[in-house]
């Protein structure tokens, strides 16, 4: 099973609701689901907490609290010192190539321009073989893409974005106890809401 789910975004208030913090707000809405809080913590450079499965089994959510282009090596720093495998990691993160309410789950794979990938796969040296779920934001078109997500989604968006998190916390249980990745991609790749 997964046994660290991980959050990317930019730390501080400006940046919280914004496009490139939709992974952040997975894995806090996957927090509130099992009702644990975050703790800072220094080491790892970032907010942590585990969730307690049926099982007695725990999985560890992390929050870096870096800038994006930085959060490898909070990633690195947590996965070494508990001695986490690549492949047991799921990092989410906001996508530009999918629309809001589009959500997909990947395993390794280029970096496709998104600098908090990038981070994690230079810090985990050029090892790129963990999962990803992506989370759609849209694309604004060429050359656009910096300040479009450093700003806010529109409130149609952000209920489509909020809907395919709250798609992917009832698949958790699924990707968190079994690993069944085909059972949740078949949940979660169906098709997308495109509108209300």
């Amino acid at each position: 099973m997964f046994k660290l789910i991980v959050g990317i975004g930019n730390p501080g208030k400006i940046y919280k609701e914004t496009r490139h913090n939709v992974g952040s707000w997975y894995v806090l809405s996957l927090a509130q689901k099992y009702q644990v809080c975050f703790k800072k913590n220094k080491i790892f450079h970032g907010y942590t907490c585990n969730i307690k499965l049926k099982n007695e089994k725990y999985v560890k959510l992390l929050i870096p609290n870096t800038f994006m282009n930085l959060c490898g090596n909070s990633v690195k720093n947590i996965a070494s010192f508990y001695k986490i495998s690549i492949n047991d990691i799921l990092i989410a993160h906001d996508d530009l190539n999918l629309i809001p309410g589009n959500i997909r789950i990947k395993l390794g794979g280029d970096h496709h321009g998104h600098n908090g990938i990038k981070s994690i796969i230079s810090a985990l040296k050029n090892h790129a073989n963990f999962y990803r779920l992506r989370i759609g934001i849209g694309n604004p078109g060429k050359n656009k893409a910096k300040n479009f997500v450093l700003n806010k989604p529109t409130d149609n968006e952000k209920k489509l974005i909020n809907m395919a998190i709250n798609k992917a916390i009832q698949c958790t249980k699924i990707l968190i106890i079994q690993k069944n990745i085909t059972h949740a991609m078949n949940n979660l790749h169906k098709k997308q809401i495109l509108n209300f």
